[in-house]
């Protein structure tokens, strides 16, 4: 009988976690989506997926705009690829935009001549970050708080006219949309719904309609159209009263198998992370042994081993060691420390730091 452990398992097959394979953009691609809301931290959580992780990878894509790092599926921040930001946003956006606009109710008299200005401004100079576009606007009497400014940049990504820049020292900046994404790919809303039920439940699955509604911010109807227009790009099976579905190829009974000897059975990752993230409905097959207390997230991160949240997890860098401070929600045996030493070892050389594990009682 297929259990919860068994979909952990599998989903850390289908989310690359136990066969990282390709670069950052062919990772981005795959999952269609990865959140990015921390940005130091969301680089680990595509590098970790990679073949060969390294910080680079995912900074070139960024800097030469073949992914992009915007608000898109929800109100906040992912890294997604150039070619699927075009029809995502104009998917998702009718539901998320209000979350902004509700925000700017009291600028709403001001925001076409803001919208105008920002304009003018990335026309002039691109990849500007957020403090020098506060500037410049402050400069043309049009100030707005930092808040203020926020909210409105993620307005206008919502609305296609700017995304993420090359990032500059590290730092996100801001340029047109049209000019990062000169041929935008566009998709009628049906075609848009069956390539993102195909796309998530392929890189996500096996996951639940009410998983993808969560993740992009659509209503369940919406979302159960797109899986029947999908047609044989999925699969699906019941398991606990639901319907779970996937890319074909798999099966329930094939779900069961260990993650392979020689994939990583460890992972350290953000609480953001696509493998907690990615759902809401059936999000706690991560937790088979229901050990994990179901209150507010308090941790940052999480311990996982063979799929399982074993642990809530801190990082705290210094200038030559990254230390992983490790909370662990039940005792956990010889092997699994060893798998979480690994997975440390496998972070720290990413970060180029020495890696520490400490485990609290």
């Amino acid at each position: 009988m297929t259990t919860d452990h068994d979909l952990a398992r599998w989903r850390l097959r289908s989310q690359r976690l136990a066969a990282p394979e390709g670069d950052a953009e062919h990772i981005v691609r795959t999952l269609l989506a990865v959140q990015a809301e921390n940005a130091s931290q969301s680089a680990w959580a595509v590098a970790t997926r990679t073949a060969a992780p390294e910080a680079s990878d995912l900074a070139g894509a960024l800097a030469d705009g073949r992914v992009l790092r915007l608000h898109v599926l929800r109100p906040t921040w992912h890294y997604v690829h150039a070619d699927d930001a075009p029809w995502l946003l104009a998917l998702t956006a009718p539901r998320v935009l209000p979350v902004f606009e509700s925000q700017l109710r009291h600028l709403e008299a001001r925001l076409p001549a803001l919208t105008r200005t920002i304009e003018e401004l990335l026309a002039e100079a691109s990849d500007r970050t957020r403090a020098e576009i506060a500037a410049a606007l402050a400069e043309r009497g049009e100030a707005l708080t930092g808040h203020e400014l926020m909210l409105l940049l993620g307005r206008l990504e919502m609305l296609a006219l700017v995304c993420s820049g090359a990032p500059r020292d590290g730092e996100h900046t801001y340029a047109l949309f049209d000019d990062r994404v000169p041929a935008p790919r566009r998709l009628e809303r049906d075609e848009a719904l069956a390539e993102l039920a195909a796309r998530y439940f392929a890189a996500h699955g096996p996951a639940t309609v009410g998983d993808l509604a969560y993740w992009a911010t659509l209503t369940v109807t919406d979302v159960r159209r797109g899986a029947a227009a999908a047609g044989d790009r999925l699969a699906s099976f019941e398991h606990d009263g639901r319907t779970f579905w996937h890319a074909p190829g798999e099966t329930p009974e094939d779900a069961s198998a260990e993650v392979p000897a020689a994939a990583p059975r460890g992972h350290l990752l953000q609480v953001l992370d696509e493998m907690y993230r990615g759902y809401q409905d059936s999000r706690w097959v991560l937790d088979a042994e229901g050990i994990v207390p179901r209150g507010r997230e308090s941790a940052i991160g999480m311990a996982l081993v063979d799929g399982q949240l074993v642990a809530a997890m801190k990082r705290t860098t210094a200038a030559k060691a990254v230390t992983f401070s490790v909370s662990p929600y039940r005792e956990l045996a010889a092997p699994e420390r060893e798998s979480i030493d690994d997975a440390a070892t496998r972070y720290g050389r990413f970060l180029g730091l020495e890696a520490r594990v400490r485990i609290d009682s």
